[in-house]
């Protein structure tokens, strides 16, 4: 496995990684579903997929396909477009949340560093 490094990278803290599409929209449809008080075997019932991949589209672990967002959506009753601007609220507040508040750090399964060229060190 290889490691990029950044060599350009100032010295201090770690800036804050930008959040996984995958990562917030399972927030957002976790979030939507508790609302409503819609349990997870329901909604993945009349979305038509397995429980087990509704759960984990809602942690994040899944990309799932346009086509299964909409069908998702549609079992929440909610409308894509509603719930793109959500998600989108979601990602600006997570974004300029200032780092020293208490919870406001996004974590992600992906490395943080940004390197400005393709640097790799095989391990």
């Amino acid at each position: 496995m290889a490691e990029i490094l950044d060599f350009n990278r100032k010295p201090g803290p770690s800036p804050r990684p930008e959040p996984l599409w995958r990562e917030a929209l399972g927030r957002k449809l976790r979030e939507t579903r508790e609302e409503r008080g819609d349990r997870l075997v329901d909604v993945a019932e009349r979305a038509g997929i397995s429980v087990q991949y509704l759960s984990e589209i809602e942690r994040g672990r899944k990309e799932p396909s346009s086509e299964m967002i909409a069908a998702v959506a549609g079992a929440l009753g909610v409308d894509l477009a509603d719930l793109l601007i959500g998600i989108a609220g979601q990602v600006r507040n997570l974004h300029s949340a200032s780092p020293l508040r208490a919870g406001g750090h996004f974590q992600t399964s992906r490395p943080t560093g940004r390197p400005s060229g393709p640097v790799a060190m095989a391990a």
